[in-house]
């Protein structure tokens, strides 16, 4: 390198640092934005860890038997033992139905009469009534009722005691998730909101903020280059997020026991590249708009609502209609949400890994592109 160059680079390094500290110092004076990156991850992690479940548990049901039953009374004592229901015996159906209209009861188990006497001649039946106002939690209910006495059959069965379960035993396991919990596959989906919201939202009020306070003008007369500005408005609030994140697994491995089957420096790169794709849309909104509201508004629609709804944390994309699937392709969460539900409960699987990556580096790229252009037009 040329005597003549060396002092280029090195006064351009000297600017990007000088932006760098400027903005390290703007971070540590303004408490909102330790609360958004430090804080703020722990809250929701903790809150949408704890509070949100998938699980069904604890399910009030009402068993009505119309006649006295040995072997009603021995399947209710099965629900009761199972920790998925909290039954209780109801003397009449006219009851049952009085306490479900009520919402006090989401389920009715109702034994006809002689049932103990086709159980054991092999054709017994039971009526199940489910409140459907929310169809998967009623479709839920359904398949455990079903399978409380499928298991509770089989067993009076396999004790001789009468009774028939058909001549098809289905034995079920379940891949990735054997504890069948709902927070190995909610955790790694908070995450991607967590990141989400940090990267979008502290970057989108960034040159915003310059513009209402006046101090981007004086950017304009100074010799900083464009991405110079990038450079040193991106550093600190990437370190900011990467703490956000760290939060976030630390959380996940030992509170939440979400197992890492990958590589964890996988997924420390992809949620870097991830991190980076959050910035770029922020930093992109906020030198659009001069306005810090208008630009928290507008991050929040287009980063982190698409992240909640469209990006399968919540909702399997293949249930969607077409054109919304078509529109999901476009949204980094997509990948990221992929890609962490693999590494967290799969482990390296490569044909997911690779191809999600590279698409999360090409709309960095895309993105630090894009923010530079508009960031030019603004110098000039």
């Amino acid at each position: 390198m040329s005597p003549s160059v060396r002092p280029y680079w090195r006064i351009k390094l000297q600017r990007v640092r000088a932006l760098i500290i400027k903005e390290s110092r703007q971070i540590v004076r303004d408490p909102s934005s330790i609360a958004i990156g430090v804080i703020l991850p722990l809250i929701l992690i903790l809150l949408f860890g704890y509070g949100l479940s998938l699980d069904v548990r604890n399910v009030p049901i009402a068993v009505v038997m119309d006649q006295p039953s040995t072997q009603g009374q021995e399947l209710l004592a099965a629900l009761q033992l199972s920790p998925y229901f909290n039954p209780r015996q109801v003397a009449t159906m006219p009851a049952a139905e009085n306490l479900m209209a009520h919402g006090e009861v989401d389920g009715i188990v109702h034994l006809a009469q002689e049932f103990d006497r086709r159980m054991s001649a092999g054709d017994a039946q039971l009526q199940l009534i489910v409140q459907g106002g929310d169809a998967n939690r009623a479709r839920i209910i359904e398949a455990y009722v079903q399978g409380a006495v499928g298991v509770w059959a089989a067993h009076r069965a396999a004790q001789g005691r009468g009774g028939s379960v058909g001549p098809v035993l289905v034995q079920s396991r379940l891949w990735f998730n054997d504890a069948n919990e709902s927070h190995y596959f909610l955790v790694p989906g908070l995450i991607v909101l967590v990141m989400t919201l940090i990267g979008g939202l502290l970057t989108a009020m960034v040159v915003a903020r310059e513009w209402e306070r006046g101090t981007y003008e004086a950017l304009l007369v100074t010799p900083v280059r464009s991405e110079e500005i990038l450079l040193g408005k991106t550093l600190p609030y990437f370190v900011l997020a990467l703490i956000g994140f760290s939060l976030c697994a630390l959380s996940a491995q030992f509170l939440f026991h979400v197992p890492l089957r990958g590589s964890f420096w996988i997924l420390l790169f992809d949620s870097m590249l991830y991190v980076l794709v959050a910035l770029g849309i922020g930093l992109l909104i906020s030198s659009w708009v001069k306005s810090q509201l208008v630009a928290s508004q507008l991050t929040m629609l287009v980063t982190f609502m698409p992240a909640y709804i469209l990006s399968g944390f919540l909702f399997d994309l293949r249930s969607m209609p077409l054109a919304v699937r078509f529109v999901t392709y476009l949204l980094p969460a997509r990948y990221y949400v992929a890609l962490l539900q693999s590494v967290f409960l799969a482990g390296d699987v490569w044909s997911v890994i690779v191809p999600n990556t590279l698409v999360l580096a090409l709309m960095a790229g895309l993105l630090a592109l894009a923010s530079r252009a508009v960031m030019r037009k603004r110098l000039e």
